[in-house]
């Protein structure tokens, strides 16, 4: 007998459903691990690649790592099998991607440098628009 295939409209809904019980796990997880600014970026409608983007930050390099470690294995713990780890070894940027989510785990400085969050925090229409012709 074969299955019938579910609703776009359910599978939509539980891919939500999912993105947002991991959200809300990164969320607790940073939290315990007293992250500081963090700003998540509602990403629905706008990427087709991720449904959250998280920015924080950590005060060192060793604890921007032990957040990183500490939302990893949390995920982990959770059955995300498909966790995308970057930066480990020098822990000034560690990104965590699940597909869902995207973590961000930054120093001060390297936040403030790369500045990410303003790429996708503004309203396209409210850049000054920069026309570049040769001269």
């Amino acid at each position: 007998m074969a299955k019938k295939a579910a609703p776009k409209k359910a599978v939509a809904a539980e891919a939500h459903d999912s993105a947002t019980e991991t959200l809300k796990l990164v969320l607790g997880r940073l939290d315990d691990m007293k992250a500081e600014e963090t700003v998540t970026i509602d990403l629905r409608g706008k990427s087709a690649f991720s449904d959250y983007l998280v920015v924080t930050t950590g005060r060192a390099n060793r604890h921007v790592g032990a957040i990183a470690e500490n939302v990893a294995k949390g995920l982990k713990e959770a059955g995300k099998k498909k966790l995308h780890v970057e930066g480990m070894a020098n822990c000034d940027w560690v990104l965590i991607d699940t597909g869902e989510v995207i973590l961000h785990v930054f120093r001060p400085e390297v936040r403030e440098f790369y500045n990410i969050e303003r790429l996708w925090a503004q309203n396209p229409s409210d850049e000054t628009r920069v026309s570049l012709k040769a001269v």
